[in-house]
Protein backbone atom coordinates (compact mmCIF):
# COMPACT_ATOMS: atom_id res chain seq x y z
CA UNK A 1 0.00 0.00 0.00
CA UNK A 2 2.89 2.33 0.57
CA UNK A 3 4.62 1.68 -2.93
CA UNK A 4 3.63 4.66 -5.66
CA UNK A 5 4.26 7.95 -5.92
CA UNK A 6 2.46 10.69 -4.26
CA UNK A 7 -1.27 12.34 -5.79
CA UNK A 8 -2.29 15.99 -5.50
CA UNK A 9 -5.53 16.44 -4.76
CA UNK A 10 -7.41 20.03 -4.94
CA UNK A 11 -9.30 19.11 -1.35
CA UNK A 12 -11.07 21.72 0.71
CA UNK A 13 -9.90 21.47 4.65
CA UNK A 14 -12.62 21.28 7.29
CA UNK A 15 -11.83 20.64 10.30
CA UNK A 16 -14.41 18.32 12.92
CA UNK A 17 -14.54 16.92 16.01
CA UNK A 18 -11.11 17.24 16.42
CA UNK A 19 -9.92 15.68 13.31
CA UNK A 20 -9.12 17.25 9.47
CA UNK A 21 -11.53 16.07 7.01
CA UNK A 22 -12.24 17.28 3.34
CA UNK A 23 -14.99 17.72 1.03
CA UNK A 24 -14.92 17.79 -2.91
CA UNK A 25 -17.94 17.45 -4.95
CA UNK A 26 -16.96 15.50 -8.32
CA UNK A 27 -20.01 17.71 -10.32
CA UNK A 28 -18.83 20.59 -11.53
CA UNK A 29 -20.57 23.47 -10.64
CA UNK A 30 -22.01 21.58 -8.05
CA UNK A 31 -22.37 23.85 -4.76
CA UNK A 32 -20.83 21.97 -1.53
CA UNK A 33 -24.03 23.39 0.45
CA UNK A 34 -26.89 25.80 -0.09
CA UNK A 35 -27.23 29.12 1.02
CA UNK A 36 -29.94 28.29 3.33
CA UNK A 37 -27.85 25.15 4.73
CA UNK A 38 -30.01 22.87 3.77
CA UNK A 39 -28.78 19.29 3.25
CA UNK A 40 -28.12 18.27 -0.62
CA UNK A 41 -28.96 14.68 -1.82
CA UNK A 42 -26.03 13.51 -2.57
CA UNK A 43 -23.34 9.53 -2.69
CA UNK A 44 -20.76 10.31 0.03
CA UNK A 45 -16.93 8.65 -0.96
CA UNK A 46 -15.38 8.49 2.42
CA UNK A 47 -11.83 7.29 2.02
CA UNK A 48 -8.12 8.09 3.68
CA UNK A 49 -6.57 10.09 1.52
CA UNK A 50 -4.86 12.50 4.18
CA UNK A 51 -3.33 8.88 5.58
CA UNK A 52 0.09 8.87 4.64
CA UNK A 53 -0.01 4.92 4.75
CA UNK A 54 -2.99 4.55 2.33
CA UNK A 55 -2.90 7.64 0.56
CA UNK A 56 -2.10 6.74 -2.46
CA UNK A 57 -4.36 3.41 -2.72
CA UNK A 58 -6.95 5.92 -1.61
CA UNK A 59 -6.41 8.17 -4.33
CA UNK A 60 -6.38 5.04 -7.02
CA UNK A 61 -9.80 4.11 -5.68
CA UNK A 62 -11.11 7.85 -5.78
CA UNK A 63 -10.13 8.18 -9.58
CA UNK A 64 -12.12 4.86 -10.55
CA UNK A 65 -15.16 5.85 -8.48
CA UNK A 66 -14.92 9.44 -10.31
CA UNK A 67 -14.18 8.16 -14.02
CA UNK A 68 -17.75 5.86 -13.48
CA UNK A 69 -19.34 8.45 -11.71
CA UNK A 70 -18.52 11.17 -14.79
CA UNK A 71 -19.89 8.84 -17.41
CA UNK A 72 -22.95 8.07 -15.16
CA UNK A 73 -23.39 12.18 -14.81
CA UNK A 74 -24.29 12.22 -18.56
CA UNK A 75 -27.58 10.93 -17.46
CA UNK A 76 -30.13 13.03 -16.03
CA UNK A 77 -31.43 12.77 -12.43
CA UNK A 78 -28.37 11.14 -11.28
CA UNK A 79 -27.03 12.04 -7.74
CA UNK A 80 -23.89 13.86 -7.70
CA UNK A 81 -20.65 12.99 -5.38
CA UNK A 82 -19.12 13.98 -2.48
CA UNK A 83 -15.41 13.01 -1.39
CA UNK A 84 -15.06 12.75 2.32
CA UNK A 85 -11.33 12.79 3.21
CA UNK A 86 -9.92 11.62 6.51
CA UNK A 87 -6.41 10.69 8.27
CA UNK A 88 -7.49 7.58 10.07
CA UNK A 89 -10.42 5.33 9.46
CA UNK A 90 -10.58 3.11 12.36
CA UNK A 91 -10.39 6.69 14.82
CA UNK A 92 -12.34 9.16 12.36
CA UNK A 93 -15.25 6.82 10.55
CA UNK A 94 -17.97 6.98 12.93
CA UNK A 95 -18.09 10.89 12.67
CA UNK A 96 -17.34 11.45 9.05
CA UNK A 97 -20.24 9.07 8.39
CA UNK A 98 -22.67 10.92 10.62
CA UNK A 99 -21.28 14.39 8.93
CA UNK A 100 -22.10 12.90 5.30
CA UNK A 101 -25.76 11.76 6.58
CA UNK A 102 -25.77 15.26 7.99
CA UNK A 103 -25.03 16.59 5.34
CA UNK A 104 -27.58 15.16 2.62
CA UNK A 105 -26.23 11.75 1.48
CA UNK A 106 -28.62 9.27 0.13
CA UNK A 107 -25.90 6.44 0.03
CA UNK A 108 -22.24 5.73 1.03
CA UNK A 109 -19.14 4.22 0.20
CA UNK A 110 -15.84 3.75 2.49
CA UNK A 111 -14.18 3.03 4.75
CA UNK A 112 -11.76 1.74 2.16
CA UNK A 113 -9.55 -0.11 5.12
CA UNK A 114 -10.42 -3.56 6.95
CA UNK A 115 -10.08 -0.97 10.28
CA UNK A 116 -12.38 1.26 9.32
CA UNK A 117 -14.73 -1.10 8.08
CA UNK A 118 -14.52 -2.65 11.36
CA UNK A 119 -15.24 0.46 12.85
CA UNK A 120 -18.24 1.58 10.80
CA UNK A 121 -19.37 -1.74 11.42
CA UNK A 122 -19.83 -1.37 14.78
CA UNK A 123 -22.30 1.41 14.65
CA UNK A 124 -24.91 -0.92 14.12
CA UNK A 125 -28.15 1.04 14.41
CA UNK A 126 -26.46 4.05 12.76
CA UNK A 127 -25.68 2.91 9.04
CA UNK A 128 -29.16 4.37 7.73
CA UNK A 129 -28.66 4.68 4.01
CA UNK A 130 -26.87 2.40 1.65
CA UNK A 131 -23.71 1.39 2.71
CA UNK A 132 -20.68 -0.10 0.72
CA UNK A 133 -17.78 -0.54 2.97
CA UNK A 134 -14.14 -1.31 0.82
CA UNK A 135 -12.84 -3.77 2.98
CA UNK A 136 -14.62 -7.28 4.20
CA UNK A 137 -15.32 -7.62 8.18
CA UNK A 138 -17.00 -10.51 10.09
CA UNK A 139 -19.90 -10.53 11.70
CA UNK A 140 -23.48 -9.56 12.13
CA UNK A 141 -25.20 -7.05 9.85
CA UNK A 142 -25.56 -3.39 10.65
CA UNK A 143 -28.28 -1.21 8.94
CA UNK A 144 -27.63 -0.98 5.77
CA UNK A 145 -24.16 -1.83 5.13
CA UNK A 146 -22.49 -4.10 2.59
CA UNK A 147 -19.11 -4.98 2.08
CA UNK A 148 -16.78 -5.15 -1.56
CA UNK A 149 -12.95 -5.67 -1.65
CA UNK A 150 -10.32 -7.25 -2.87
CA UNK A 151 -9.49 -9.50 -0.02
CA UNK A 152 -6.32 -11.80 -1.30
CA UNK A 153 -7.55 -14.97 0.60
CA UNK A 154 -10.65 -15.07 -2.07
CA UNK A 155 -8.09 -15.82 -4.93
CA UNK A 156 -6.51 -18.09 -2.86
CA UNK A 157 -9.09 -19.89 -2.76
CA UNK A 158 -10.55 -19.85 -6.06
CA UNK A 159 -7.02 -21.07 -7.19
CA UNK A 160 -7.50 -24.01 -5.32
CA UNK A 161 -10.80 -24.08 -6.86
CA UNK A 162 -8.83 -24.41 -10.12
CA UNK A 163 -6.44 -27.20 -9.27
CA UNK A 164 -9.63 -29.23 -8.07
CA UNK A 165 -11.26 -28.71 -11.23
CA UNK A 166 -8.38 -30.12 -12.76
CA UNK A 167 -8.55 -33.31 -11.87
CA UNK A 168 -5.55 -32.92 -9.02
CA UNK A 169 -6.33 -34.48 -5.36
CA UNK A 170 -2.84 -33.43 -3.53
CA UNK A 171 -0.63 -29.88 -3.37
CA UNK A 172 2.48 -28.50 -2.56
CA UNK A 173 2.20 -25.26 -1.16
CA UNK A 174 5.32 -22.77 -1.04
CA UNK A 175 4.86 -19.84 1.09
CA UNK A 176 7.69 -17.35 3.09
CA UNK A 177 7.33 -15.94 6.81
CA UNK A 178 5.66 -12.62 5.11
CA UNK A 179 2.20 -12.07 6.81
CA UNK A 180 0.77 -12.11 2.88
CA UNK A 181 2.06 -15.15 2.05
CA UNK A 182 1.12 -16.97 5.73
CA UNK A 183 -2.95 -15.59 4.82
CA UNK A 184 -2.54 -16.51 1.26
CA UNK A 185 -1.60 -20.30 2.50
CA UNK A 186 -4.18 -20.86 4.90
CA UNK A 187 -6.94 -19.61 2.79
CA UNK A 188 -5.97 -21.97 -0.07
CA UNK A 189 -4.97 -24.84 2.31
CA UNK A 190 -8.32 -24.68 4.17
CA UNK A 191 -10.22 -24.46 0.66
CA UNK A 192 -8.35 -27.34 -0.79
CA UNK A 193 -8.72 -29.42 2.13
CA UNK A 194 -12.31 -28.36 2.47
CA UNK A 195 -12.73 -29.98 -0.81
CA UNK A 196 -11.22 -33.26 -0.40
CA UNK A 197 -7.29 -32.52 -1.22
CA UNK A 198 -4.62 -33.29 0.64
CA UNK A 199 -1.21 -31.09 1.62
CA UNK A 200 1.39 -32.80 0.78
CA UNK A 201 4.17 -31.06 1.96
CA UNK A 202 4.75 -27.42 3.06
CA UNK A 203 7.94 -25.64 2.05
CA UNK A 204 8.76 -22.20 3.94
CA UNK A 205 11.17 -20.44 1.22
CA UNK A 206 14.30 -18.10 2.79
CA UNK A 207 15.92 -17.55 -0.58
CA UNK A 208 17.61 -20.86 0.05
CA UNK A 209 16.36 -22.46 -3.38
CA UNK A 210 18.05 -25.93 -1.62
CA UNK A 211 14.78 -26.37 0.03
CA UNK A 212 13.55 -27.48 -3.81
CA UNK A 213 16.03 -30.39 -4.24
CA UNK A 214 13.21 -33.30 -3.14
CA UNK A 215 10.28 -31.87 -5.39
CA UNK A 216 10.10 -33.99 -8.25
CA UNK A 217 6.79 -34.33 -10.77
CA UNK A 218 4.04 -36.10 -9.12
CA UNK A 219 0.63 -36.95 -10.83
CA UNK A 220 -2.37 -36.16 -9.11
CA UNK A 221 -0.20 -32.49 -7.56
CA UNK A 222 -0.33 -29.39 -7.80
CA UNK A 223 2.16 -26.26 -6.49
CA UNK A 224 0.92 -23.32 -5.03
CA UNK A 225 2.71 -20.17 -4.76
CA UNK A 226 1.37 -18.19 -1.35
CA UNK A 227 3.95 -15.35 -2.92
CA UNK A 228 4.31 -12.29 -4.83
CA UNK A 229 5.84 -11.61 -7.71
CA UNK A 230 9.44 -10.98 -6.48
CA UNK A 231 9.74 -14.66 -4.77
CA UNK A 232 7.61 -16.78 -7.65
CA UNK A 233 10.59 -14.95 -9.95
CA UNK A 234 13.09 -16.96 -7.70
CA UNK A 235 11.12 -20.11 -7.01
CA UNK A 236 9.62 -20.80 -10.44
CA UNK A 237 13.09 -21.86 -12.20
CA UNK A 238 13.34 -24.46 -9.72
CA UNK A 239 10.40 -26.68 -9.74
CA UNK A 240 9.57 -29.27 -12.36
CA UNK A 241 7.88 -27.89 -15.33
CA UNK A 242 5.55 -30.85 -15.03
CA UNK A 243 4.00 -29.52 -12.08
CA UNK A 244 0.63 -27.30 -12.64
CA UNK A 245 1.75 -24.27 -10.60
CA UNK A 246 -0.95 -22.08 -9.27
CA UNK A 247 -0.91 -18.90 -7.41
CA UNK A 248 -2.77 -15.29 -7.46
CA UNK A 249 -2.70 -11.54 -8.89
CA UNK A 250 0.01 -11.20 -6.31
CA UNK A 251 2.89 -12.87 -8.73
CA UNK A 252 1.19 -10.29 -11.95
CA UNK A 253 2.36 -6.93 -12.15
CA UNK A 254 1.77 -6.41 -15.53
CA UNK A 255 2.26 -7.43 -19.11
CA UNK A 256 4.58 -4.76 -19.75
CA UNK A 257 7.22 -6.53 -18.42
CA UNK A 258 7.58 -9.24 -20.81
CA UNK A 259 11.41 -10.04 -20.36
CA UNK A 260 10.77 -10.29 -16.58
CA UNK A 261 7.65 -12.41 -17.11
CA UNK A 262 9.48 -15.20 -18.51
CA UNK A 263 10.89 -16.61 -15.29
CA UNK A 264 6.98 -17.17 -14.41
CA UNK A 265 6.12 -18.96 -17.87
CA UNK A 266 3.58 -22.34 -16.94
CA UNK A 267 2.28 -20.71 -13.93
CA UNK A 268 -1.48 -20.08 -13.73
CA UNK A 269 -3.01 -17.78 -11.44
CA UNK A 270 -6.31 -15.07 -10.78
CA UNK A 271 -6.76 -11.37 -11.73
CA UNK A 272 -8.86 -8.86 -13.04
CA UNK A 273 -10.32 -8.48 -16.29
CA UNK A 274 -9.36 -4.75 -16.16
CA UNK A 275 -5.88 -5.91 -16.01
CA UNK A 276 -6.49 -8.79 -18.55
CA UNK A 277 -8.98 -8.71 -20.82
CA UNK A 278 -8.60 -5.62 -23.14
CA UNK A 279 -11.70 -6.53 -25.06
CA UNK A 280 -14.29 -6.79 -21.92
CA UNK A 281 -17.58 -5.37 -22.53
CA UNK A 282 -17.42 -3.36 -19.46
CA UNK A 283 -13.43 -2.58 -19.55
CA UNK A 284 -14.11 -0.63 -22.89
CA UNK A 285 -16.56 1.43 -21.68
CA UNK A 286 -14.30 2.98 -19.00
CA UNK A 287 -11.43 5.24 -19.43
CA UNK A 288 -8.08 4.63 -17.90
CA UNK A 289 -5.85 6.79 -15.49
CA UNK A 290 -3.73 9.28 -16.68
CA UNK A 291 -1.09 8.94 -15.98
CA UNK A 292 -1.02 5.08 -15.74
CA UNK A 293 -0.78 3.79 -12.62
CA UNK A 294 0.89 0.34 -11.37
CA UNK A 295 -0.75 -2.96 -11.36
CA UNK A 296 -1.53 -2.89 -7.76
CA UNK A 297 -3.11 0.87 -7.67
CA UNK A 298 -4.62 -0.31 -11.10
CA UNK A 299 -6.71 -3.17 -9.31
CA UNK A 300 -8.20 0.11 -6.88
CA UNK A 301 -8.62 2.25 -9.57
CA UNK A 302 -11.14 -0.87 -10.84
CA UNK A 303 -12.42 -1.53 -7.29
CA UNK A 304 -13.24 2.48 -7.27
CA UNK A 305 -15.53 1.83 -11.24
CA UNK A 306 -17.55 -1.57 -9.62
CA UNK A 307 -18.14 0.50 -6.44
CA UNK A 308 -19.78 3.20 -8.10
CA UNK A 309 -21.69 0.65 -10.04
CA UNK A 310 -22.76 -1.65 -7.05
CA UNK A 311 -24.13 1.33 -5.12
CA UNK A 312 -25.94 2.83 -8.08
CA UNK A 313 -27.77 -0.77 -7.96
CA UNK A 314 -28.26 -0.73 -3.84
CA UNK A 315 -29.81 2.66 -4.08
CA UNK A 316 -32.51 1.41 -7.31
CA UNK A 317 -32.71 -1.71 -5.35
CA UNK A 318 -31.61 -3.94 -7.62
CA UNK A 319 -29.48 -5.96 -5.36
CA UNK A 320 -30.86 -9.18 -4.78
CA UNK A 321 -29.19 -12.92 -3.73
CA UNK A 322 -29.78 -13.60 -8.22
CA UNK A 323 -27.48 -10.21 -8.37
CA UNK A 324 -24.63 -11.09 -11.16
CA UNK A 325 -22.62 -7.96 -12.35
CA UNK A 326 -19.93 -8.61 -15.05
CA UNK A 327 -17.40 -6.03 -13.25
CA UNK A 328 -14.63 -4.83 -14.39
CA UNK A 329 -12.73 -6.70 -11.40
CA UNK A 330 -14.25 -9.87 -11.94
CA UNK A 331 -17.83 -11.50 -11.89
CA UNK A 332 -19.65 -9.91 -8.82
CA UNK A 333 -22.50 -12.08 -6.61
CA UNK A 334 -24.03 -11.40 -3.75
CA UNK A 335 -23.60 -13.72 -0.43
CA UNK A 336 -25.20 -12.40 2.48
CA UNK A 337 -24.28 -8.78 2.85
CA UNK A 338 -20.90 -9.51 1.24
CA UNK A 339 -20.21 -8.93 -3.23
CA UNK A 340 -17.69 -11.41 -3.42
CA UNK A 341 -15.47 -11.17 -6.90
CA UNK A 342 -14.62 -13.94 -8.74
CA UNK A 343 -11.70 -13.26 -11.05
CA UNK A 344 -10.31 -14.72 -14.27
CA UNK A 345 -8.05 -17.19 -14.66
CA UNK A 346 -4.63 -16.78 -16.87
CA UNK A 347 -1.69 -18.14 -17.33
CA UNK A 348 2.11 -16.67 -17.89
CA UNK A 349 2.94 -18.13 -21.86
CA UNK A 350 5.97 -16.38 -23.58
CA UNK A 351 6.48 -13.88 -21.08
CA UNK A 352 2.60 -12.94 -21.18
CA UNK A 353 -0.42 -13.31 -18.95
CA UNK A 354 -3.09 -15.03 -21.47
CA UNK A 355 -6.37 -15.62 -20.72
CA UNK A 356 -6.78 -19.64 -20.12
CA UNK A 357 -9.94 -21.71 -18.98
CA UNK A 358 -9.90 -23.30 -15.71
CA UNK A 359 -9.67 -26.85 -17.65
CA UNK A 360 -6.47 -25.35 -19.58
CA UNK A 361 -4.28 -28.36 -20.34
CA UNK A 362 -0.82 -29.37 -17.97
CA UNK A 363 1.77 -26.59 -18.70
CA UNK A 364 4.11 -27.03 -21.17
CA UNK A 365 7.84 -27.26 -21.23
CA UNK A 366 9.38 -23.68 -20.74
CA UNK A 367 12.74 -24.56 -18.75
CA UNK A 368 15.22 -27.60 -18.75
CA UNK A 369 15.65 -29.59 -15.65
CA UNK A 370 17.63 -27.66 -12.78
CA UNK A 371 18.77 -28.93 -9.62
CA UNK A 372 18.79 -27.31 -6.80
CA UNK A 373 21.18 -24.71 -5.62
CA UNK A 374 22.18 -24.36 -9.50
CA UNK A 375 21.17 -20.89 -11.32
Amino acid sequence: MQRGFLWLSALLALYVSGFACAIDGLRPGEPLARGDDMPVPHIALLLPLKSEVFGTAAEAVRQGFQAAAELEMRLPGGLPVRVYSCFDESKDIAALYRQAIAGGARAVVGPLTRNGASALAAEQQGITVPTLALNVVEGPPAGQLYFFGMAVEAEARQAAQLAKRQGLHQAIVIATRAQLAQRLQFAFEEEWQRSGGAILEEIEFDNDPAVFADIADRPDTAVFLATDAEKAHLIRPYLPNKLPIYATSQIFTGNGNTLTNYDLNGIRFVDMPWLLQADHPAVMIYPRSIPPLSADHERLYALGIDAFRLIQLLLDNKVDDALSLDGVSGRIELEGRIFQRMAVPALFTQGQAQLRNAQAAPAPQVFPDRPAGKP
